[in-house]
């Protein structure tokens, strides 16, 4: 059942709400607290056996033993759990686990991946704990993208078990193994998450919080992640005749026509655009992966090819495709004497867009910080966040990103974790899935 509240508004009009409020914390959510400190210990000791078993999206033997130790954690809360093999994609697969609670209240959905972009021939491979006074961090290949999600997961589950409040709970988590380097076809690599999105009530990603100026941040949209491919071909010829009526400009001029009328002519509210890869001259080639380019040409030859990649991300599919039509009407503009040809890959990440329903999942988060004594989390700007597997459900279902714990450096090596942000992160998700889970669909 489709629970998305309302259609996407303007970031600015959600962030003008004011949270609601509720009543100070229950017996069981305090118990929930409790636990949670209780077994902070017990939660570092498995983050660092995750972190310390390299999952880079390539090992796939490495990404199903993450799955493995995850398994021995769910299934004793009572979760059923399935592995869902992805060789058609190239990729090693998906962990889903189930939970039935009491019919007819609201089903929920966790989101977290097991993978890092550390692969098993990075120098960067073991965790290490650095404490001091005031300080618990740990840095480690994916402490916090996202095995420090997944322990945020694992700690409110337990809470809630202790506290009673998990076995009326209807939840269903997706822990992705390739959400660093999605499989191909994507439509395949997320068929089981979109279909999850269609059947829940709310969607809680687990990847990291977001802090800025040391206030946490409440992230309520997601930038989409779309590729493409400019290929643009010429008149080759003796350099002596560049620009003449029976040369023409040649393929170099333009592509680089192309990329500066997009430069010019594209930018608007919410967008970014990027060209990450160029090669012209006599020959041009990408390899298969695309990611790398060759080129062969001399100064007195006019070119005959040039090629770039790059992407661009947007904050809905309407402007997705309206950024495409700019694109492709900038391109078909062609100079003297030359062609060009644009592209755009299948598969990118959606846009996970603010709609009431988003916000409304802040406003009740901040009612649980409220009742911890804490600060209210702002709107994050989404453009301080990258694309995530959450897009991929949020036009069918409302939903929350960010309730991983903060960590800094991701993606390279030292990438760090504030592990006391995973108690705080444990608790308010413990708190909002028990309270979610006791409502009617």
């Amino acid at each position: 059942m489709n629970r998305r509240l309302s259609k996407t508004l303007p970031l600015a009009l959600l962030v003008l709400g004011a949270s609601s409020t509720s009543a100070a914390l229950t017996p069981p959510e305090t118990k929930m607290a409790a636990t949670v400190d209780a077994e902070y210990e017990r939660t570092v000791g498995l983050l660092q056996k995750l972190v310390d078993q390299n999952s880079g999206s390539m090992n796939l033997e490495g990404v199903e033993t993450v799955s493995r130790m995850m398994r021995a954690e769910l299934e004793p809360l009572g979760f059923k759990v399935t592995w869902m093999p992805m060789t058609a994609t190239k990729r090693a697969g998906h962990l889903v686990a189930t939970k039935t609670g009491k019919a007819g209240t609201k089903r929920l959905l966790l989101i977290a991946h097991l993978d890092t972009v550390f692969e098993k021939d990075s120098p960067f491979q073991a965790f290490k704990r650095l404490t001091k006074a005031g300080m618990d961090e740990a840095e480690g290949p994916g402490a916090g993208d996202d095995k420090g999600g997944m322990v945020t997961i694992l700690a409110a589950l337990r809470a809630m078990k202790a506290a009673g409040t998990l076995k009326d709970a209807n939840i269903e988590i997706h822990m992705t193994g390739d959400e660093e380097d999605s499989g191909d076809p994507i439509s395949i690599a997320r068929a089981d998450l979109i279909a999850a999105g269609k059947r829940s009530d709310a969607a809680l990603d687990f990847e990291g919080l977001v802090r800025e100026d040391g206030k946490d941040m409440g992230s309520i949209a997601r930038r989409s992640s779309n590729s493409w491919t400019l290929t643009a071909t010429g008149k080759s010829g003796h350099s002596s005749g560049i620009f003449s009526a029976a040369a023409g400009d040649g393929a170099i001029y333009e592509i680089s026509r192309i990329i500066t009328r997009f430069r010019s002519d594209l930018p608007e509210p919410n967008l970014t655009f990027n060209v990450g890869l160029i090669a012209g001259g006599q020959e041009a080639t990408l390899d298969a992966d695309g990611v790398r380019a060759a080129a062969k040409g001399k100064t007195n030859i006019i070119p005959g090819i040039a090629i770039a990649r790059g992407d661009f991300r947007t904050l809905s599919q309407e402007q997705t495709e309206r950024v495409k039509s700019k694109m492709s009407s900038i391109v078909a503009a062609h100079a003297p004497l030359t062609s060009a040809t644009i592209t755009f890959e299948q598969g990118g990440y959606p846009a996970m867009a603010p709609t009431p329903g988003n916000k409304a999942l802040l406003d009740r988060l901040n009612a649980i910080n409220t009742d911890m004594g804490l600060p209210e989390m702002p709107v994050l700007d989404p453009l301080k966040r990258g694309a995530g597997d959450i897009s991929f459900v949020a036009n069918d279902v409302d939903s929350i990103a960010g309730l991983g714990p903060y960590s800094r450096g991701d993606h390279t090596p030292g990438e760090t974790v504030d592990l006391l942000s995973i108690k705080t992160q444990a608790k308010r998700a413990a708190i909002m899935m028990s309270r979610l889970s006791r409502e009617k669909r």
